[in-house]
């Protein structure tokens, strides 16, 4: 299914410490501007095996941490940094996004441009500002190289210390709490005598450039102001159990202080406002947080007073939780019609129609919408899950373009290896299970998978498929070696 819920684990902290690309000067940015810290010099890149690095834990993380699966969600986020990021100085390091299905409130950034949020951030953000305040600080880590510049002073010892501090990140992600983080702490044991010194400062430069990248971008940068101070009431409140995202970005008075005498120096230019749209991202969000008691995320939404709207958008997706198919599906066309430019909308209906199993429905919708927008991920997956049920032979066409132009969603490798399993296509069937296998992390596996899909290429007379299998075989013996660093 689409749209499907994960068991949510408790796990402690995720340990921000970011590596950061080019970084290229950037019109929008003055070079002697006093509010901003001395940027990387250009020649300090992201190197390939700092890359590796990075999608090796990627690997690893999917494995061990429930993600969010709603593709409506994933491409709003998309979208969000891609509008960022131009004003963010990472320059042309490619981004990829993932979503915890956590309800605590976090959002990091590793080596390789890989960018992650909780659901949590969506429920404590009151609105887009907020919301984008806390990627742009992210995305500072990332254009300081932070990750790199903190892991070891001497370069021959950067990329050791960065693969177990990786290491440490992951095994508090996957909930082994104290341990994780002592094994992160102790690879860092070149630097150990000032890492807290080099953290304050890390905080202080991703404050720095985030602040100027959502003034940039159109956001008011009080926005990182509010945010900062909400978080340190709510960590005030709650004690000596923090938000996961403060364990990683300690909050004080002075630091807030410095980030709102940085704001007010900032003009924003061509503001945006697109709360309507993230409130009801924010909507969905709830809605899966609060999936045993759906009335509860209806609460919580209005309890900051959004537009109307984003109000009504939930309903409709109460609706359809409670079985109620039509009544949803006219309140989602009503809006669509008042908000012809937001493709969430319709694509929300098309959801709703494939989760009832009025698939014919759902494929009528997915491709009316796809009419407009031809490469709307979340329309495109909709429509192939739904042709899945009526045309297994079409999905498995459709779910092949997809793949090919969205090589980093172990989703659809998911449903092409179930495509090409009904419609007679063992060979991909077994290629995409092994594609599936290496981006959760089960390389091992994958591997072995693809004997077997080498197995069943020769059976079937596919030489192309032959050699792509041949070709995938060396890329995942290098994925596996990128993971043995851990």
């Amino acid at each position: 299914m689409l749209r499907f819920r994960c068991c949510t684990t408790r796990w402690l902290c995720i340990v921000t410490l970011s590596l950061g690309s080019y970084t290229a000067s950037s019109p929008s940015v003055a070079q002697n501007d006093p509010l901003l810290p001395t940027l990387r010099s250009s020649s300090e890149v992201v190197s390939n095996e700092e890359i590796r690095l990075g999608q090796a834990w990627l690997r690893q993380f999917r494995a061990r941490v429930p993600q969010w699966q709603d593709p409506i969600s994933h491409y709003y986020l998309d979208r969000l940094i891609a509008r960022l990021a131009p004003y963010s100085q990472i320059g042309g390091l490619s981004t990829q996004t993932l979503i915890v299905d956590s309800p605590s409130l976090n959002a990091f950034a590793v080596p390789g441009g890989i960018i992650g949020v909780n659901t949590g951030l969506f429920a404590f953000a009151a609105d887009e500002g907020a919301f984008a305040s806390v990627l742009a600080h992210e995305m500072g880590h990332l254009s300081q190289r932070h990750y790199a510049r903190g892991s070891a002073r001497a370069e021959q010892n950067q990329l050791p210390a960065m693969a177990g501090m990786l290491a440490g990140l992951l095994l508090a992600a996957s909930g082994a709490g104290e341990a994780g983080m002592a094994a992160a702490m102790s690879s860092q044991a070149a630097v150990i005598q000032d890492q807290l010194a080099y953290s304050r400062r890390f905080e202080e430069e991703a404050d720095r450039v985030g602040l100027q990248t959502l003034a940039a971008a159109g956001y008011a940068p009080e926005d990182m102001v509010r945010m900062f101070r909400a978080m340190l009431n709510m960590a005030r409140l709650q004690g000596n159990t923090p938000p996961e995202f403060m364990l990683t970005h300690p909050i004080t008075e002075s630091r807030l202080s410095d980030t709102q005498a940085r704001a007010a120096q900032l003009e924003v230019s061509n503001r945006r406002d697109n709360n309507l749209l993230y409130g009801m991202m924010r909507g969905r969000a709830l809605l899966h947080i609060h999936a045993n008691n759906p009335q509860d995320a209806l609460t919580r939404l209005k309890a900051e007073t959004p537009d109307p709207d984003a109000v009504t958008y939930l309903e409709a997706l109460i609706m359809a939780e409670n079985g109620q198919t039509e009544q949803s599906l006219q309140a989602l066309d009503r809006l669509a019609h008042q908000h012809p430019d937001f493709t969430a909308l319709p694509a929300s209906a098309a959801n709703v129609a494939f989760e009832a199993r009025r698939y014919t429905e759902a494929i009528s919708r997915s491709q009316q919408l796809l009419r407009l927008v031809p490469n709307y991920l979340p329309a495109q997956l909709i429509m192939a899950e739904a042709q899945l049920q009526r045309d297994p032979q079409t999905a498995f066409a459709q779910l092949r373009d997809i793949t090919t132009n969205h090589p980093d969603t172990p989703y659809a490798f998911n449903l092409l290896a179930d495509a090409a399993g009904r419609s007679g296509h063992n060979g991909w069937g077994h290629l995409a299970r092994a594609e599936y296998l290496q981006l959760t992390g089960r390389v091992d596996r994958g591997i072995q998978q693809l004997a077997i899909a080498r197995d069943a290429a020769e059976q079937e007379g596919d030489n192309n498929l032959l050699g792509r299998i041949a070709q995938r075989r060396d890329a995942f013996i290098s994925y596996r070696e990128a993971l043995d660093k851990f």
